[in-house]
């Protein structure tokens, strides 16, 4: 019972959660130890709750789940955890997580609680809306950056929320389009809002989202305040550019030529080249922002 709870909490989903860090990373905290402390217990807290999230949506969607020829394998649907003690053990993980994340912080405590609110909004009403469905998948990551902010008593450029809510967005569509490729004429069992989606349209606004990132985390390279900049004005972060355009174009790649999507975890997790770029954005992004300061201290 215990393996079939973890794994209808899905701990690989719990990498989206990183993006409480962004915060402390972004105003240069992250060697703050007491900051970073306290934005590691968030990131516990945020798994926990998005694991019972998760768990009260394999419950709602128990009978579609067995339909499908992927999620039909999972614990509740295939039987091997009940549903009534998946709840309970929701509930119990839920009693303890939410006072926990009130009493790291009051602001945080209340984003967290807001989250687990509007997820489960999501999971009995609001995923069966179209478009509505994935703007709720990015309000949640958005969230997630929130949060992170009175951990660390750090403000973050709305750039980088706007960044990160179309790359949200992206994800999102992109894993609608594969629903759609994948269950074709079975769709509209599985998910309602499908019916609503086609491949052309899905292809428009992935394409504008595209742009939009790239544009949007081009501007904020150029005027946020808070980057170093040299003697012309200008930011060394611009050089991150690159990194970011590869890891876009090889996700699309990915999607639209591979077939994947469905599960961006695994994406990000089985494809090395995406990670290595990745990783290359995140370290230019550090360099950028850490090294001036490191330089100071040594001078």
């Amino acid at each position: 019972m215990l393996i079939g709870l973890i794994k209808t909490m899905r701990p690989k989903q719990w990498a989206k959660n990183i993006f409480v860090f962004a915060p402390l990373v972004f105003d240069t905290k992250l060697i703050v130890v007491n900051y970073l402390f306290q934005t590691i217990v968030g990131f516990i807290l945020l798994c926990v709750v998005s694991g019972t999230v998760y768990i009260i949506n394999d419950v709602v969607d128990v009978e579609k789940d067995r339909q499908h020829p992927r999620k039909s394998k999972r614990p509740i649907a295939s039987g091997k955890l009940g549903a009534k003690a998946a709840i309970a053990a929701a509930i119990i993980i839920l009693l303890i997580a939410l006072p926990a994340g009130f009493i790291l912080n009051p602001i945080f405590g209340g984003i967290l609680s807001g989250y687990l609110f509007m997820q489960i909004l999501y999971s009995l009403w609001l995923k069966n809306i179209v478009i509505v469905d994935v703007m709720i998948i990015a309000a949640g990551f958005m969230l997630r950056v929130a949060a992170g902010v009175p951990l660390a008593e750090a403000p973050i450029s709305p750039w980088l929320y706007l960044c990160m809510t179309l790359l949200a967005l992206l994800i999102g569509f992109g894993k609608r389009r594969h629903e759609l490729t994948l269950l074709k004429e079975n769709a509209n069992a599985h998910r309602q809002s499908l019916q609503e989606y086609n491949i052309s349209l899905l292809d428009h606004v992935i394409s504008i989202v595209t742009a939009s990132i790239v544009l949007a985390y081009a501007l904020y390279t150029f005027s946020a305040p808070n980057l170093p900049k040299d003697d012309a004005g200008s930011s060394p972060m611009m050089l991150s550019i690159p990194f970011l355009l590869y890891a876009i174009f090889r996700y699309l790649y990915l999607i639209h030529v591979k077939g994947m999507g469905g599960a961006p975890e695994e994406i990000i997790f089985s494809d090395r080249p995406l990670q290595v770029s990745v990783l290359l954005w995140g370290l230019s992004v550090i360099a950028v922002l850490y090294l001036p300061r490191l330089i100071e201290q040594l001078d």
